[in-house]
């Protein structure tokens, strides 16, 4: 059929076209010419049936509205006008046939365009609707029309099929190969996938049952958290953990020691502490023997550890006191340790400390003596005494050395008194004590000796204090008096030897200060465990000191004994070799000068002193045995009355200026006496 090539065909000359100026009817249309070279295309023919777009009858005895003239000059015969309201035949078309027909579809070019140009052979004069609507005539004849081309397209095609698969039949057999491998490909994939749906179903499943094993795990642990809330402090008391169990079993022994030891020790506490109660826990009765062994191994290393550093200190040149505040002070809780569960060994390892110290401070203070009697000292001896002949001074070491000449006057006290201005210097060293050449007076080694001696006596207390902390006082005391035994009795020979053979009461007298010096500076650093050694050392000196003043007493009475069995004419003078009374000088004697400057050092010394020392009245004896001899001397002047008052007047005048600069009580009390006796010989004038 011609109707389903309709198109719309533009003209050549770019005007719509008539199709879309006319009423459209069914009937073949009639050729028309517009004009020279125009397409010609079907007109209407005259005998067609009149019907009309604008009827809504749907049957085929509806006649078309006629033709009317165009009143403009038109050459066409007739011209339908749809009215407004009416579609366009070919959109009505394409709606009908479900198709739609445009200037670019290709029905509209090649041969049918040229078939739809063309006039039909044969019109149709009378169309026979048989009943049928517009539309389903239309579509029923579109059906056959579709049926008819399809045979024919058909016939047509599988002979240019057949031509193409030969052509094609390589390319064919490339392409199935490939569909062959692609299916290979994803029959693979196929299976692939589904061995990893089975997988996936798998792991879904383990998914699902980790997360009721973790459901059941988070109720776990809750219920473990409220029941160590419950059971920890109690499990904390009595358990230990295993990096302290490590550190005391294999560990050094430092500061990580000894928290692990605290650490170890309160454990220890709790458990007795529990086990004291009336409750039977079996937790408690299996952790005590774990416990047990490890105190047991702390104090076996404990052990090792003291005893290893007590021996160090018998090592030669070793300063005890660098490992008594290095290692046994800084680790002092060790031996509190040991002495509250193994009180025996700590007993044991207590002696063998003493011991030790014993020894060390023996052997080293015997050859700090040994070198200090290697120092040369003045010797003071009966020839030195106030009332002797002094020509023949000697110097020597004590004891055995040669004698050496004296550079000044033994009884005068120069600057012997520097010594008691710093008798907290440092104590000669055993070298420079060796290798000294010059010479010294007896406080010089005493000095010294004691000096280093209350040294290491303050320092070895402050340790046994600190260190055996855990002991009583006599316990203590006991200790400190096994150490230091045999160096206080080495310190009191050496103080025997060094005043057995001296008259030196200036030196005597500066080694009372001294000791007393040493007792006040004991006191000082909280030291009573020396006061035995203190006070064994001045009962050395004072009865040294009283016999040496006795020794100048008896030099001043032999003196005025000499004096006394002389002429009344030679007692007043040096050398008595004029007779004449009357020419006799009234200087005083020469032993005013030796008298004033050893009353000097006396007092100078004794500055400080109390009424309870034996120096008042040593002094006392020894001034009264001067004026005795002042009083016989003065006879030298005959029956001259006023000539031996002034001959007493000048001594004791000599005597009160030498001693006017001394201070302290004792000189108070030598100066108001000669003043007072100067005072009564001015009146009597």
């Amino acid at each position: 059929m011609w109707l389903d090539r309709l198109s719309n065909q533009p003209t050549p000359s770019g005007s719509p076209p008539v199709g879309q100026n006319r009423a459209f009817s069914p009937a073949p249309r009639r050729s028309m010419h517009l004009a020279p070279g125009s397409l010609a295309r079907p007109g209407y023919s005259p005998r067609s049936s009149s019907l009309s777009l604008v009827s809504r009858s749907n049957t085929s005895n509806a006649s078309l509205v006629g033709a009317t003239k165009i009143s403009n000059g038109s050459t066409l015969k007739q011209q339908i006008t749809p009215p407004d309201f009416v579609d366009d035949p070919l959109a009505t078309l394409a709606k009908i046939l479900g198709s739609s027909f445009t200037a670019d579809d290709p029905i509209s070019n090649g041969s049918e365009a040229r078939a739809l140009r063309e006039k039909p052979e044969s019109l149709q004069e009378e169309i026979a609707f048989n009943g049928l609507s517009l539309q389903n005539f239309a579509q029923e004849t579109m059906d056959g029309e579709k049926e008819g081309l399809y045979e024919e397209c058909r016939g047509s095609l599988s002979m240019q099929s057949v031509e193409e698969y030969d052509k094609e039949k390589d390319k064919l057999e490339d392409l199935h190969r490939s569909i062959g491998a692609c299916d290979d490909v994803l029959r693979s994939v196929e299976i692939s996938l589904t061995s990893f749906q089975k997988d996936l179903g798998h792991v879904s499943a383990e998914i699902e049952t980790l997360q009721n094993r973790s459901s059941a795990l988070n109720t776990r642990l809750e219920n473990r958290k409220v029941v160590e809330k419950l059971l920890g402090p109690a499990v904390e008391e009595i358990s230990i953990s295993p990096t302290i169990v490590k550190v005391i079993s294999e560990g050094p022994i430092d500061e990580n020691w000894l928290k692990a030891l605290a650490e170890l020790e309160k454990r220890s506490r709790m458990i007795e502490n529990k086990v004291k109660g009336s409750e039977t826990i079996k937790a408690i009765t299996d952790v005590k023997p774990l416990l047990d062994n490890l105190t047991a191994k702390a104090v076996e290393r404990i052990r090792d550890y003291l005893a290893a550093q007590i021996k160090s200190l018998r090592s030669p040149n070793i300063n005890a006191q660098i490992i008594q505040q290095q290692t046994l002070l800084r680790y002092k809780e060790l031996y509190g340790f040991l002495s509250r569960h193994h009180q025996q060994l700590a007993e044991d390892l207590g002696q063998a400390y003493i011991n030790t110290m014993r020894w060390y401070y023996s052997h080293n203070f015997t050859r700090y003596r040994h070198a200090l009697e290697k120092i040369l000292l003045y010797q003071v001896d009966r020839y030195d005494a106030l009332g002797a002949d002094q020509s023949t001074q000697r110097v020597t070491k004590a004891p055995g050395a040669r004698p050496v000449q004296a550079s000044h006057d033994a009884n005068n006290i120069g600057r012997r008194m520097d010594i008691l201005k710093a008798p907290n210097a440092i104590a000669i060293s055993s070298y420079v004590a060796e290798e000294d050449k010059t010479t010294h007076h007896i406080e010089t080694p005493f000095r010294s000796f004691n000096q280093a001696l209350i040294d290491n006596v303050s320092s070895e207390y402050s340790f046994l204090t600190e260190f055996f902390s855990l002991s009583s006082f006599p316990q203590m005391s006991r200790r400190f008096t096994e150490i230091f035994e045999p160096t206080f009795n080495l310190g009191h020979s050496l103080v025997k030897d060094l005043i057995d053979t001296t008259y030196d009461c200036l030196g005597i007298l500066l080694c009372v200060r001294l000791n007393q010096h040493y007792a006040f500076e004991l006191q000082r650093r909280k030291v009573p465990v020396a006061d035995s050694y203190i006070n064994g050392t001045n009962m050395l000196l004072w009865p040294k000191f009283q016999v040496a003043m006795d020794s100048h007493c008896e030099s001043i009475r032999q003196l005025a004994t000499t004096v006394s069995s002389r002429g009344a004419a030679s007692k007043l003078s040096f050398t008595g070799s004029s007779a004449d009374a009357s020419k006799q000088s009234t200087a005083p004697h020469y032993l005013t000068q030796r008298f004033g400057q050893f009353l000097y050092g006396i007092l100078s010394i004794s500055y400080e002193a109390g009424d309870d020392e034996p120096v008042s009245n040593s002094l006392g004896r020894l001034r009264n045995e001067y004026e005795a001899f002042l009083v016989k001397a003065s006879k030298g002047a005959g029956t001259d009355t006023k000539k031996r008052d002034r001959f007493l007047a000048n001594n004791y005048a000599l005597v009160l200026t030498i001693i006017a600069d001394t201070e302290g009580k004792l000189a108070q009390e030598q100066q108001q006496h000669f003043e007072e006796l100067k005072s009564a010989l001015e009146v009597q004038k």
